[in-house]
């Protein structure tokens, strides 16, 4: 199995007309001709500076608490044979880049699926005052992008590294606990 990079992001983070322009962009781009690889990166790239930009929706992960939890689930993906190569949480999103070695018998989708609900389950105990019983945590599904060769993984890695400075994020967000490397 590749090496991937997961993004996760709270539910109502990004506004629907901008989550319409952005799938009506990918589309223009695979119309055009554009590679799918790049035209996946180029969609990426768009959705991520709107979650750095965090025009709406939650930002559960400022609290420590909340991003502690977070990450003592991610960290918890180890102990069912996941590498976890890196991390990073932002007020309102999360990056991963994880590998599950060829000779494992998890399912990749059911483990990331389960890490998914695990991780909703634990952080909305911690914002039930905040959030009704019938409140989306996280949004559904994630974005998965497989890191092709090294220098690509590296490149990712870097990417998840450097993405709180890039977004102009607080220096504690730039520093374990919130990157993990």
């Amino acid at each position: 199995m590749p090496t991937s990079f997961i993004t996760f992001r709270l539910h109502g983070t990004i506004p629907a007309a901008t989550g319409r322009e952005l799938q009506a962009e990918r589309h223009r781009a695979y119309a055009a001709g554009t590679e799918h690889r790049r035209a996946q990166k180029q969609f990426f790239a768009a959705f991520d500076a709107v979650l750095d930009r965090a025009p709406i929706g939650p930002r559960y992960f400022d609290s420590e608490k909340m991003a502690e939890a977070l990450a003592g689930e991610i960290l918890m993906l180890e102990e069912t044979g996941f590498a976890v190569l890196g991390f990073a949480i932002l007020p309102n999103h999360v990056h991963l880049v994880v590998l599950l070695p060829e000779t494992s018998n998890l399912s990749f989708a059911k483990a990331i699926d389960l890490l998914h609900l695990r991780t909703g389950t634990a952080c909305r105990r911690l914002v039930r005052p905040k959030l009704p019983p019938e409140a989306e945590f996280w949004q559904v599904g994630w974005h998965e992008y497989e890191a092709q060769d090294e220098a690509e993984l590296t490149r990712l890695l870097a990417y998840v590294r450097g993405n709180a400075r890039a977004a102009g994020l607080p220096a504690r967000f730039q520093e374990w606990p919130y990157v993990n490397e």
